[in-house]
């Protein structure tokens, strides 16, 4: 039996990165060798030469939504609201803070462009279900209003919203980004690619609430 604890550790704050590294590939890479036991560091460029012949290397092609936006209630209210999943056309499952100003049947205004209502409670996840009212298409007005949910820690607001997006990123579906991938360059790919002794195969998988959200079980066990 493992507990949570086991793995917390101090990290400084002034250690965390608020701005991306450029080249994508020059930032740190963290190796951890299993036969000594050690850990030593090296440039993410240098991940061809820990890959063997007859690796698998997956990658996440989703894109990441711009799925956050700010908006206010009729009493004026800012409310957060976070998309998760879509239902259909024009519902979603959203995160909404603050919660208390997400009771259903409460109008949210985005812009003049888009408005949201609260149709329902998803009890389970504490998120809610909303239906959307725009005109056009809904991921050209996304496009204009939301912004690219970086993770709390983050306090630089993005200027290149590319940045949070991987080189390889092709189908629209995620409300975070797959972060490892994120320091692949096209030419780092190329470098494994032509290398020969690899194998690559592309994987699609949205990347959710479920991803980042905090765990609240103190002990868990291998199944």
């Amino acid at each position: 039996m493992m507990k949570t604890s086991d793995f917390d550790y101090y990290l400084p704050e002034e250690l965390i990165a608020q701005t991306p590294v450029e080249p994508r590939d020059s930032s740190r890479l963290l190796v951890y060798d299993r036969e000594k036991d050690q850990v030593f560091h090296e440039r993410f460029y240098d991940i061809k030469k820990f890959l063997k012949k007859g690796d698998l290397l997956v990658r996440n092609n989703t894109k990441v939504l711009p799925a956050r936006m700010f908006g206010y209630t009729s009493h004026g209210g800012k409310v957060e609201v976070l998309l998760l999943k879509r239902f259909n056309l024009n519902e979603w499952e959203v995160l909404v803070k603050p919660g208390k100003k997400a009771r259903i049947g409460t109008m949210l205004t985005i812009s003049e462009q888009l408005k949201v209502e609260i149709i329902g409670n998803i009890e389970e996840s504490g998120s809610r279900r909303v239906r959307f009212y725009y005109d056009g298409v809904f991921e050209d007005v996304l496009s204009k209003v939301g912004e690219m949910p970086l993770p709390p820690y983050i306090k630089e607001k993005l200027k290149d919203q590319n940045r949070y997006q991987t080189v390889y990123a092709k189908t629209d579906g995620s409300a975070a980004a797959p972060t490892a991938g994120l320091h692949f360059t096209q030419n780092l790919l190329e470098e494994i690619k032509d290398s020969d002794n690899r194998k690559k195969e592309k994987k699609a998988k949205g990347y959710g609430r479920g991803n980042c959200r905090r765990t609240f079980a103190r002990r868990f066990r291998y199944v």
